[in-house]
């Protein structure tokens, strides 16, 4: 079964629940024996008392800086960058001010009575998660959904049974909140210091009997009880967003059930990844600790990818903003990290699959969220480096300010290149002429305009990137910063690269602006070589330095190999072989030590067709990063969403991969994977793929043309051409 999460057992914390949500809304389903705990999340509930920060003028030291780096004095150009370009909070140990994602409180249905827990589940294809209990006085089911058509978050109790019903909120001393409860309805209205405003409310409907109590109602006598969730923020206006989702109370549970079912598979169906292979009849706790006693479940990753799937639609679908750190799912008021977004891996990570997987409607909110930072993103341009054009922060929260906010990391500029790839790679999917002309065009040539300002051109008339770091790693000489400031580091050279190119092939496209695409070409053409190091490896820096930690958990100087493709078998294979070589000396000391690194890891092994290497990261996510409800961990055991999205793309990129110009099948397919078929692929110039494999080998694959006319195919080291009209299916034979 690998559509299915189920467990004999109820959930010991709250990140061994199961997460619903629609981008919108989000919820953890957990609890224990006797109740079920809905932890509740809106996607704008931010604390906003930081929401209207602004950066303080230091372009004046910008050349400070470069002079120390031209002396090499690394050292004080770290300390000065840091000091005025580094924001404030890490290692500094000054208060930052990114805003802390927050829960909205907790509704908890405790059920009396309880005679047996019998089993609970989430059915990752309609997005439904369950419970079933044994009472005194029978059989009690549960079900909760956030719904993609009503906008509310549902549970619903059915069987014979009394109990309470409750809502609740964490003690937090900057909120100021007010609890009403009468006849039907819960609402829990709540300001922040300084802050936001939000407003819960709960409607419930019954055939039992209710009393009022305390924080909710006691329920006695029940065959039947739903509760309508929602939760609101002044981001969109309280009274307004109320009225514009309205609980669906007149409208009966199995239609309610049926609307979700419809929506929900209706994106998940839009890709469908097979594998012949015997089920498993255990749970999947029992599946996961199999796996971690050194079993091998050969499906496992498969529902991890199925689950994928899901946990992306569930934090897009409906939103307004992109999976931050956990999604939209978070319980503390302090949050790791302050549940942010990191523009620096973990954000681009959470969308490097959606595309592939048939899901572009998804990275609207992607999209969306970064074209929020262009009017402060301009200013902070200004401001910071004394450049045109626009810069994107490090680590930020939903406000669209561009400050940089985490001192010892934050002295750097290539977050608005890196995201810039995700809107070429839309317009790549889609072909979407208007989409490129009045969205990405627009925020491709603001990158441009700031690479033309902040390049510096040395004695040998190569225009250097200064300051420069490789997040998040160091190199010695630069004490104990986390990060070392230097020049032109591997991956900021290659994020130029790309970033100039997706301007000047735009331009091209659309017929405008040739006079500034010749001079990006120019500037493209003069950015430092892609340097490989006397012992073979890519180098990270932009001379041979000593690593502070060789098996560091970013492989930032391998962007240009993976999510990227400056580097492959047919383009500068030199570097390609050295990027490799690279990765596996960062292996071998101890890398990917984190659910999000074994991710990027297990990437790159599927893109360099190592699929033993591949396997091994995959299982290891599993094995090593995940909860029992197969949430990947950082460590300690903080929940980060980005290595289950992460690994979507490797599980895809295993079987079915597009670089080079060319669709590469089956080029780290797993032994384990020996049969099996996917549909629903998607492929750049929009072309979509349907292939069936048996014992290893491809005998045809049916392509759906897409908005261009051909599509080249390469399968055991041949190409084969597919040509035709949109819409048109054509079969190559193998």
């Amino acid at each position: 079964m690998q559509d299915k999460l189920w467990y004999k057992e109820p959930p010991n914390f709250w990140d061994e629940g199961l997460p619903i949500g629609n981008g919108r809304l989000a919820a953890m389903v957990w609890g224990d024996e006797e109740k079920d705990v809905l932890t509740l999340n809106n996607e704008w509930l931010w604390r906003g008392v930081n929401r209207n920060r602004d950066n303080e003028y230091c372009a004046d030291m910008l050349q400070e800086i470069r002079n120390l780096l031209k002396k090499k004095d690394y050292f004080k150009a770290t300390a000065l960058a840091n000091a005025f370009m580094g924001g404030k909070g890490g290692v500094s140990g000054i208060t930052g001010r990114v805003d802390a994602y927050q829960p909205a409180g907790e509704l908890e249905f405790k059920i009396n009575s309880l005679k047996k827990y019998k089993c609970r589940s989430l059915d990752v294809i309609h997005g439904i998660a369950e419970c079933d209990r044994s009472t005194d006085d029978g059989e009690v089911h549960s079900s909760f959904m956030a719904h993609l058509g009503y906008n509310n978050i549902i549970c619903h109790w059915s069987g014979v049974f009394s109990g309470e019903l409750r809502y609740s909120r964490a003690e937090d001393k900057g909120a100021n909140g007010k609890l009403y409860v009468e006849k039907d309805k819960i609402e829990f209205d709540c300001k922040f210091d300084g802050g936001i405003e939000f407003k819960t409310c709960v409607r419930i409907k019954t055939d039992g009997i209710t009393e009022v109590d305390g924080n909710g109602f006691i329920i006695r006598n029940a065959t039947e009880l739903t509760a309508y969730i929602n939760i609101v923020t002044e981001v969109k206006g309280i009274d307004e967003e109320l009225k514009m989702y309205p609980a669906p109370h007149e409208v009966s549970f199995e239609e309610i059930v049926s609307s979700q079912e419809k929506l929900f598979s209706d994106m998940m169906s839009s890709f469908d990844l097979q594998i012949e292979a015997e089920e498993s009849c255990l749970s999947t706790s029992e599946r996961i600790q199999a796996v971690k006693n050194g079993e091998n479940d050969i499906l496992l990753p498969l529902l991890y990818f199925n689950y994928s799937r899901y946990l992306l639609i569930s934090c897009s679908a409906c939103g307004d903003l992109p999976a931050n750190l956990q999604g939209k799912w978070n319980n503390l008021i302090c949050p790791p990290w302050e549940c942010d977004y990191h523009f620096d891996i973990n954000l681009q990570m959470n969308y490097w699959a959606a595309e592939e997987l048939n899901l572009s409607n998804c990275v609207e909110a992607l999209l969306k969220y970064a074209e929020s930072f262009m009017e402060h993103g301009r200013k902070a341009a200004r401001d910071l480096y004394g450049c045109r054009g626009i810069y994107l922060p490090i680590q930020t929260d939903a406000w669209g300010r561009s400050t940089p906010e985490s001192y010892g990391w934050a002295a750097w500029i290539g977050a608005a290149p890196w995201i810039a790839q995700h809107f070429w790679k839309h317009y790549l999917y889609t072909g979407n002429i208007e989409f490129l002309k009045d969205r990405a065009y627009p925020f491709f040539k603001e990158v441009a305009l700031f690479y033309e300002d902040y390049l510096v051109e040395d004695d040998n008339g190569v225009m250097q990137i200064m300051p420069s770091q490789s997040p998040e790693n160091r190199f010695e000489g630069t004490g104990c910063f986390p990060v070392s400031i230097g020049i032109s580091s591997a991956m900021d050279v290659q994020l130029a690269y790309d970033a100039f190119g997706y301007a000047i092939k735009s331009a091209e496209i659309l017929g405008i602006d040739r006079k500034c695409a010749a001079k990006w070409s120019r500037l493209q053409g003069k950015l430092p070589e892609f340097k490989i190091g006397n012992d073979g490896r890519l180098l990270e820096w932009d001379e041979e330095k000593v690593e502070i930690e060789p098996g560091h958990r970013h492989v930032s100087h391998l962007y240009g190999l993976y999510p990227g493709d400056i580097f492959n078998e047919y383009s500068r294979t030199n570097q390609y072989k050295a990027a490799i070589k690279s990765f596996n000396c960062r292996m071998a000391q101890g890398g990917g030590h984190t659910g999000w690194s074994r991710a990027w890891s297990a990437c790159i092994c599927a893109k360099i067709g190592d699929k033993d290497s591949f396997w091994l990261h995959i299982n290891e996510m599993i094995r090593e990063f995940a909860t029992v409800s197969l949430l990947d961990l950082h460590p300690p055991r903080i929940f980060q969403i980005d290595g289950n999205l992460g690994a979507s793309a490797a599980i895809v990129e295993s079987i079915s991969q597009y670089w080079g110009g060319k669709l590469h099948l089956l080029r780290a397919l797993p032994k384990a994977w020996n049969t099996g078929k996917i549909k629903g692929y998607r492929v750049p110039g929009g072309h979509s793929v349907n292939f069936v494999w048996i014992d290893g080998k491809a005998e045809q694959i049916e392509i759906t043309i897409g908005f261009e006319n051909q599509l080249i195919v390469n399968y055991n080291g041949k190409d084969y051409l597919a040509s035709g009209t949109p819409g048109e299916k054509v079969v190559l034979k193998f």
